[in-house]
């Protein structure tokens, strides 16, 4: 850590403080905050409490960092899904299985797929569950 850079903060926001607040009323003000930034960590630390009993020990188990949605790219979500092979075939009907993982990694095809166009008599897949 930078303390130096932390302490140039804490200086700073000392002195717009003084300056906001008045001298008269800053010692008052600084309890305030200090009363407001503790309840504030032990409302943090009840709410960690309670999430830890009601969803028992494995939740310290979870790795947080693979349920991020910042690191998924949407447009590459969006591509995976239009150009992806269909889970279901009419022809293999019962023998389809379905990935339990939600993002599924593909190795890079080398030909390009071409878009499939849809008319009256060949109409896109429905899917009634869906809706």
């Amino acid at each position: 850590m930078n303390w130096g850079l932390d302490m140039d903060k804490l200086l700073l926001i000392g002195v717009v403080a003084l300056l906001i607040v008045g001298p008269e009323r800053l010692p008052k003000a600084a309890a305030t905050f200090s009363r407001f930034v503790r309840r504030a960590g032990e409302y943090l630390r009840e709410t960690k409490t309670k999430m830890k009993d009601e969803l028992g020990p494995d939740i310290d188990e979870v790795d947080w960092r693979k349920l991020d949605p910042r690191q998924y790219d949407p447009r590459r979500i969006i591509r995976d899904a239009l150009f992806e092979e269909p889970a279901f075939d009419a022809g293999t009907a019962g023998s389809a299985t379905v990935s339990s993982d939600p993002v599924v990694h593909r190795p890079a095809q080398h030909a390009p797929r071409t878009r499939e166009t849809f008319t009256r008599q060949t109409p896109p897949p429905f899917d009634p569950e869906a809706t």
